[in-house]
């Protein structure tokens, strides 16, 4: 381990990432597994001026025995003091800092209906957290840190301290941490290219876009009117610009509910609750999935699916070159962070409310007017590859090719 470029990431993750402010309080979301690197964090959460770092625990290995044990009585018996704490870290309007960690195909034994009433009773007693944070109420970020069991998935022909490491080499590449650099200045460029990309895309006001490959995908997806291109920093609502996903590589706006039609032909696996969906596909009409299929946890893509009325929905496109850093490594993370900003790639359920203009000041009813989808979950999935085309085309007509062979041509 590496200690200088670990305390250079925790630096980037808490000056950039989340960009805590003097005397607000920092929670960490962290997997037991990333122990080491979450002391790290919190050392640098007081050294930027938080004034309290508050860990909070997880692990993949007792989830599943909760879910493997547990009576759906029990499930429903949301806890009180929990309900407490999330009102507290939104009334506080804390910076939070969640470390992705997953255990892919952990949970492919264990009953999905117990998992699906878990994500529906948590949203009913604490979805006013989700609120705050996918609208930007504070900062938030998601990074991520190796696990062995991560790790030998990624890597399985190597030992399991062989694939850690070759892991967090990978990460900290993807992150712009390198030994002789100031990963906190790369990324203030990095930031200005992506905020390019959205300027350019948010005088386009593109009406739709056309999406096409030989895998099979042909989806047409429309965009809200007066939609907004984001991407790379975000401001918040408390005025503190944050950088809510490391790496990314992304700008992406808001499609309609109602106006997604086609097929689109995943390139990469879905790590969905711990179950791994791969080589799927969804058939879109009037922007509602009406078909799918999977090789493998079709099961679980059905509980995706059918979680609320808006899982079955889009709630965001995202544009990303297929010569991007990340998918240059030709790595399978088997993590959305990671793979998502190797490949264009769309969600299932809910929007981003920054995503159109002044959205964040709209009330529920202004926002289903205009197109915003609405759900309990927000999950990105993989469809770029080396030959897709984007068409876009604009109110008055207008086409431009966006992307060729993969990649944007501007």
């Amino acid at each position: 381990m590496n200690l200088k470029k670990l305390q250079k990431y925790a630096q980037l993750i808490v000056k950039v990432g989340v960009n805590v402010q003097p005397e607000q309080l920092l929670v960490i979301n962290s997997p037991v597994d990333c122990a080491p690197f979450t002391r790290i964090l919190v050392e640098e959460g007081y050294k930027a001026g938080a004034k309290n770092v508050m860990v909070r625990w997880n692990d993949d290995l007792i989830n599943k025995t909760y879910y493997t044990y547990v009576k759906e009585e029990e499930i429903k018996a949301f806890p009180d003091h929990v309900t407490q704490l999330f009102h507290y870290v939104v009334d506080e309007k804390a910076a939070v800092i969640s470390i992705s960690a997953p255990t892919p195909g952990l949970l492919k034994d264990v009953d999905p209906k117990k998992m699906q009433l878990s994500s529906i009773v948590a949203n009913e007693k604490i979805g006013f957290y989700r609120k705050h944070m996918m609208g930007n109420g504070s900062q938030w970020c998601v990074v991520a840190y190796p696990t062995m069991a991560w790790a030998t998935k990624v890597f399985p022909e190597l030992t399991a301290k062989e694939a850690f490491n070759q892991l967090l080499d990978k990460i900290l590449e993807a992150s712009r941490v390198r030994d002789d650099n100031n990963p906190v200045h790369e990324w203030e460029q990095h930031i200005k290219t992506l905020a390019n990309h959205n300027a350019l895309f948010n005088q386009y006001q593109f009406e739709s876009l056309h999406f096409v490959n030989q895998l099979g995908t042909d989806l047409t997806v429309h965009l809200v009117e007066h939609h907004v291109w984001a991407g790379g920093a975000e401001l918040g609502q408390n005025g503190v610009e944050f950088a809510p996903n490391i790496p990314t590589e992304e700008t992406f706006t808001m499609p309609h509910k109602y106006k997604v039609d086609g097929r689109v032909v995943s390139t990469k696996p879905l790590n969905y609750q711990g179950k791994l969906i791969e080589d799927f596909y969804l058939d879109f009409k009037d922007g509602k999935v009406i078909g799918y299929d999977a090789k493998s946890e079709k099961d679980a893509l059905k509980s995706l699916l059918e979680l609320d009325e808006g899982s079955s929905r889009l709630g965001e496109v995202a544009l990303i070159s297929f010569d991007s850093p990340i998918s240059q490594t030709n790595i399978l993370f088997y993590n959305t962070l990671f793979d998502e900003n190797a490949s264009c790639h769309l969600a299932l359920g809910n929007a981003y409310t920054m995503n159109v203009q002044g959205g964040h000041d709209m009330d529920e009813a202004s926002l289903e007017a205009v197109g915003y989808n609405k759900s309990i979950t927000h999950v990105d999935f993989m469809f770029g590859s080396r030959d897709l085309e984007v068409i876009g085309t604009k109110k008055d007509g207008t086409t431009i090719t966006i992307f060729k062979n993969g990649n944007f041509v501007f």
